[in-house]
């Protein structure tokens, strides 16, 4: 059996039943919600969904890597030493585009207001774990973990994150449809501002990971993005436009420099 065969039926399965997953757990929510049950049951539902992916890894994990341990994958994608170089500019990079879309987005700086007092703090820290164990904490594990090595296995780290930025992205269709809000061409924008952030993201995050090979980072990278994005109160369809040109514009200078060949080789 060829290497791509071995690799190409576990991913495909995955991803296949990721997706099946979420589906099930959001119909459980929906069902939940209609039935009024108790608030932290459905809060518990939408946590583990938020974990499908992962769900699905860990079930194929041994037909993904038979003879490892899950235990020892874990391990190995924490095991290199997080640079601080890394790590800072991530998060600079990060921060002067929320603090560049605040300033630039009509309305959005009057909201700003998270007072230091114990309620606005305690609050701010909900918000922040609150991202956490919904979003990098679930996902990275398999999207990154798994996927986006194994591709770059088969092709550049530039095509992996594409493919990857697009499953990923395809991924979070439930909620295009259930939670943004919106129909008709407004839904469409969203969907393209939220396609276009998603894989510009996982082009940065390919490439900051491949300079650290820590999960870490990409997870660091997906918290700031969502908990970030979560602070700015304005229209979605704004912040989000604003938001993903310049995660655009750092996936593209990503790109065309190339440093250290990190995207693909000259």
């Amino acid at each position: 059996m060829t290497i791509e065969k071995t690799l190409k039926r576990p991913m495909v399965s995955f991803v296949v039943f990721s997706n099946i997953i979420f589906w099930v757990f959001l119909a459980l929510i929906g069902v939940g919600m209609m039935l009024d049950i108790p608030k932290i049951l459905t809060d518990i539902l939408i946590v583990i969904s938020a974990w499908s992916s992962t769900i699905s890894f860990v079930i194929f994990f041994n037909k993904i890597y038979p003879g490892l341990k899950l235990k020892e994958f874990v391990k190995k994608q924490f095991a290199p030493k997080l640079r601080f170089s890394v790590l800072s500019i991530i998060i600079i990079i990060q921060i002067l585009i929320f603090s560049v879309t605040i300033f630039i987005l009509p309305g959005a700086r009057d909201t700003q207001n998270f007072t230091l007092s114990f309620s606005g703090i305690a609050m701010f820290l909900f918000i922040f774990f609150h991202h956490l164990v919904q979003g990098p904490l679930g996902e990275e594990l398999s999207w990154r973990g798994y996927v986006l090595n194994e591709l770059q296995k088969m092709h550049s780290p530039f095509i992996a994150a594409l493919i990857v930025g697009v499953l990923w992205g395809l991924w979070h269709a439930p909620l295009w449809l259930l939670t943004s809000g919106y129909i008709g061409v407004n839904l469409i924008k969203y969907i393209t501002l939220f396609m276009v952030g998603i894989i510009s993201v996982t082009i940065i995050m390919t490439f900051f990971y491949n300079l650290n090979k820590n999960l870490l980072v990409p997870i660091i990278i997906h918290q700031l993005f969502n908990f970030l994005l979560s602070l700015i109160k304005a229209e979605t369809l704004d912040v989000l436009l604003y938001t993903m040109i310049f995660y655009f514009a750092v996936a593209v200078i990503l790109i065309v420099i190339n440093p250290k060949q990190k995207l693909y080789k000259k």
